[in-house]
């Protein structure tokens, strides 16, 4: 059974005699780094907590303090001998924050290390660690993981209502960069859950396959939309292709391909810098179905046979510029593709980079209403709408699928201006995005319905990834007419449009009555 000290990151603490600018320094020179002791001698008083943190440097002069007034003077301390799993279960009930985001460990009151619950969770699932094996008989029970990721979801919940909180309140300038930072680290740990809590369902044999019907070009042509914007952000290139019939559809998982295609692009994007990278799909007929052939490589890195071995082992180190949380969904890719009947495999190319593929077998599924509609007019005539978002190329987007529908356009890039436009009382559709700077799409669609006449009872539409049932309801509530779900298809976007014109047309009539 594995102690903490086999767990724990060994990097060097900080003297209590230091300033804010060394803990900045280490934090920004590693991205990896959750948290960072401070030690008087070789005794640990408090520690620091990387968002946290980093938040608190943006005020002016904060860097210069010393590093006694900005920890965090309570750190959660277990002993180095403890064992992981009955630490975990224990301080996640008592402490789950201080799990999360970055506790010390110690042996005999001395500082060793620190440790998180990213570190803490391959051990608790079983998974491969350095210089040691974990005997079948010392697994926690089964439902470990999924309990500990129920406990830290709440309150990493209730951080993000928190701060969406935040956001509608007069803050100081510069604010909203912090809450953004808040928000951004809840939704990665959200996510990481996610991944944790579907890795010990595979390990206990529950992953579930749901094969459906799908257009297998659509599948890539997604894959390339979600991985788009971050290649170009990080300077690569990124080649999606799609070698079959444009209407071949097949029996598949697309949550689990996806899922796949994800943690391969997400390895090769971390380890590269610049370079070439290509996500491919290969279809061969096969009898009464189809063999689908799948491909990422790149050749932006030079791996060794260590590192390609154990690539799907769950092995810390194995990927530190991606951290756990992407060595948890390679673990999780190759559990998934197991369950669909296949197996990654992790080859070294002749030059630099490495290629990642797999085979699998599936049904062919009728493509009957796959197609994407032909470019029409919506609803018979030609609309005028008004395009929310904050991001240039998702604006980009709708307006070439508006432009394909025979719709004009106009944009904004947050809700405040969304507002101000729409008290023109010019458009027949809003198409709102939901995160916003400034003023996000759910409060802007409240202050648009308070507007006197017609501007007031456009028809908005929320384009969003976020539409779980529960924020749906909230879109509505808020008075948006429906949702579309990024990445958009063009065939729910023109169903959208349709429905909003009807609504619009219908509307005046209806308050007539």
């Amino acid at each position: 059974m594995h102690s903490l000290g086999d767990l724990i990151d060994r990097r060097p603490a900080l003297p209590a005699g230091g300033h804010c600018e060394d803990a900045l320094a280490a934090f920004v020179h590693d991205p990896d780094c959750r948290a960072i002791a401070v030690v008087e001698g070789d005794r640990p008083i408090g520690v620091l907590h990387r968002e946290a943190f980093l938040a608190r440097m943006e005020a002016p002069g904060a860097a210069d303090r010393p590093l006694p007034e900005a920890v965090e003077p309570d750190p959660l301390i277990a002993d180095a001998a403890e064992a992981a799993a009955a630490f975990a279960a224990r301080a996640m009930a008592e402490r789950p924050l201080d799990v999360l985001g970055g506790f010390i460990v110690t042996r005999g009151g001395l500082y060793q290390g620190v440790c998180d619950l990213g570190r803490l969770l391959p051990a608790l699932g079983g998974a491969d660690l350095p210089e040691s094996d974990l005997p079948e008989s010392d697994l926690p029970e089964s439902d470990l993981i999924e309990r500990i990721c129920a406990e830290v979801r709440t309150p990493v919940a209730d951080a993000l209502a928190a701060a969406d909180g935040l956001k509608r309140l007069r803050l100081p300038e510069g604010s909203a960069a912090l809450i953004d930072t808040i928000t951004e680290a809840a939704e990665s740990t959200l996510s990481l859950l996610d991944v944790a809590t579907e890795l010990q369902r595979a390990e206990a044999g529950r992953l579930e396959i749901a094969p459906a019907p799908r257009r297998l070009q659509e599948l890539m042509d997604e894959i390339e939309s979600s991985w788009r914007v971050a290649a170009e952000t990080a300077g690569i290139t990124l080649l999606v292709s799609y070698d079959g019939a444009p209407d071949c559809a097949a029996m598949v998982d697309s949550g689990r391909l996806m899922q796949v295609f994800d943690a391969l692009i997400g390895h090769a994007m971390a380890h590269s810098r610049r370079g070439v990278l290509e996500a491919s799909l290969l279809v061969r007929a096969a009898g009464q179905g189809f063999t689908l052939v799948g491909k990422v490589r790149d050749n932006g890195a030079s791996y060794d046979e260590a590192h390609l071995a154990g690539m799907f082992a769950g092995r810390t180190g194995l990927a530190p510029q991606g951290g756990m949380s992407l060595q948890l969904a390679l673990v999780l890719a190759q559990k998934a593709m197991t369950a669909m009947g296949g197996a990654l495999e992790a080859r070294a190319n002749p030059g630099p980079g490495a290629t990642v593929s797999f085979e699998l077998e599936v049904e062919a599924a009728e493509a009957a209403g796959a197609a994407e509609p032909e470019p029409q007019a919506v609803a018979g005539r030609s609309a005028h709408i008004l395009v929310v978002d904050d991001n240039a190329t998702n604006r980009m987007v709708v307006e070439a699928l508006c432009e394909m529908f025979d719709c004009s356009t106009e944009s904004v890039v947050d809700g405040v201006e969304a507002v101000e436009a729409a008290g023109a009382g010019r458009y027949d559709v809003i198409l709102m995005d939901i995160k916003m700077p400034r003023m996000d799409g759910v409060t802007a669609t409240r202050e648009i319905r308070k507007l006197p006449g017609a501007a007031g009872r456009t028809p908005i539409v929320a384009l969003t990834a976020n539409a779980d049932a529960d924020e749906v309801a909230q879109y509505l509530a808020a008075g948006m007419l429906c949702v579309v779900e990024k990445p958009i298809k063009p065939e729910r976007l023109m169903e959208a449009l349709e429905t909003a014109l009807t609504d619009r047309a219908a509307g005046p009539d209806a308050a007539a009555a």
